[in-house]
């Protein structure tokens, strides 16, 4: 039977979208409120860290496992199955009354965005106006850290200015996701559905070894900023209250915003420049802008700090495009999906692991103790991707007229 069924119908591109957005902003909601989960619960900094880490855990795994399901069961299913679960997971936080259930909402609300983000990604590529060529890909950049930011700035709003600052927020977006619930069973189904639905589930992770030479120079830039993310979203707003003195829940929400909103920005400026021309000038700014913000929270000049944010926050939209597009480029077709995988995993990897040490290291050291040591390994690892970086381009320049003789 021939896909689509109908015509989509005015909007819809733009209202899956908003859905991806959506998704990513309750993903990032629930970080301005973890230093108030800790006061009411009494929990360790390094268990806040493990909640966080816990999304990102369940996350991967949806990613790599029903990452191609839509491909053979169609985009609705999947899109309505993932708005599903993050509603349950909405419920748990909603009810959430200690770190057990808060945990379990998190992996499953980690589920569902890893479902619905690849899942609406593959939609609007289906959708995307022929007059319009290359906005779909836009779009699936600049949407998550546009999500990213919307969700802590809105959450810290209502934590500031609303009543019941651990439970309105999960309502409001609750009610968003049933309004995506609405988009969803008005969308055509763009995808036909074919066999091989369980064989879909089985990972598929490569690093073909003719890419490595590509991929290896990649690596440290996308741990960094995707570490400096996992620190934000996890420490920032313990680090603005009890470094910075900033005690006022809002803050919570900007620090995270200054980063993923000016990451989201820098995406939609440098959308069209190459991958190759972004990675050296995206590590220079991701440890530049690390090292600002430490030099802001040591000297506790609140300024200073939020400056190399947005620095950093540069530096991380920059690496998103320069590690992400240099995998699309280098990659054949038949090897996307598993190479694709293997991106997914170093960031995401990246966004968890440092950030679970790093709240070991707070229960260890202390908060400003463990702050400086998380900054200064990340700002290492950002100049060592830029050295690699430049080792490269240098190399090429020898070899380049070798190979023309």
């Amino acid at each position: 039977m021939p896909t689509p069924r109908r015509a989509p119908w005015k909007g819809a591109f733009p209202s899956v979208a908003a859905v991806l957005v959506l998704f990513l902003a309750a993903s990032s909601a629930p970080s301005p409120l973890y230093a108030l989960y800790q006061q009411q619960w009494g929990f360790a900094a390094w268990t806040l860290t493990v909640v966080f880490a816990l999304y990102v855990v369940g996350l991967l795994g949806s990613l790599l496992v029903v990452g191609a399901l839509s491909d053979h069961l169609g985009r609705r299913p999947v899109l309505a199955a993932a708005i599903g679960l993050e509603l349950v997971s909405l419920g748990l936080f909603l009810t959430a009354e200690n770190v057990v259930v808060l945990s379990v909402a998190r992996v499953l609300q980690g589920i569902a965005t890893g479902a619905a983000t690849t899942t609406v990604s593959a939609t609007l590529v289906d959708l995307e106006p022929s007059h319009a060529r290359g906005r779909a890909g836009v779009l699936t950049s600049v949407s998550p850290l546009s999500g990213l930011a919307l969700g802590a700035l809105g959450s810290g709003v209502l934590v500031e200015f609303a009543p019941a600052p651990t439970r309105l927020v999960y309502a409001l977006l609750a009610v968003g996701m049933v309004l995506a619930a609405v988009v969803v069973a008005l969308l055509p189904e763009t995808s036909r559905r074919r066999p091989g639905a369980l064989a879909s589930l089985r990972p598929r992770v490569a690093m073909p070894a003719r890419l490595r030479a590509d991929i290896v120079p990649v690596v440290p830039a996308m741990i960094a900023s995707w570490a400096l993310a996992g620190m934000y979203l996890s420490l920032g707003p313990s680090v603005a209250a009890e470094l910075l003195g900033l005690h006022s829940r809002l803050v919570g929400g900007v620090v995270v915003t200054l980063l993923a909103g000016t990451g989201a920005l820098t995406v939609a400026l440098l959308r069209s420049r190459s991958a190759a021309s972004l990675l050296a000038p995206a590590s220079a700014l991701l440890g530049l802008g690390t090292l600002v913000s430490l030099a802001g929270t040591a000297g506790h000049l609140a300024w200073l700090a939020a400056l190399g944010t947005v620095v950093a926050g540069v530096g991380f939209g920059a690496s998103v495009l320069a590690t992400f597009g240099t995998f699309a480029r280098i990659a054949e077709p038949h090897e996307r999906s598993a190479v694709f995988a293997l991106a997914n995993i170093i960031s995401y990897l990246g966004n968890s692991v440092p950030a679970v040490l790093g709240g070991i290291a707070v229960t260890a050291m202390g908060l400003r103790t463990a702050t400086e040591v998380y900054a200064l390994v990340i700002a290492l690892i950002a100049f060592s991707a830029l050295a690699l970086r430049l080792n490269q381009m240098r190399a090429r320049r020898h070899t380049t007229p070798a190979t023309c003789e």
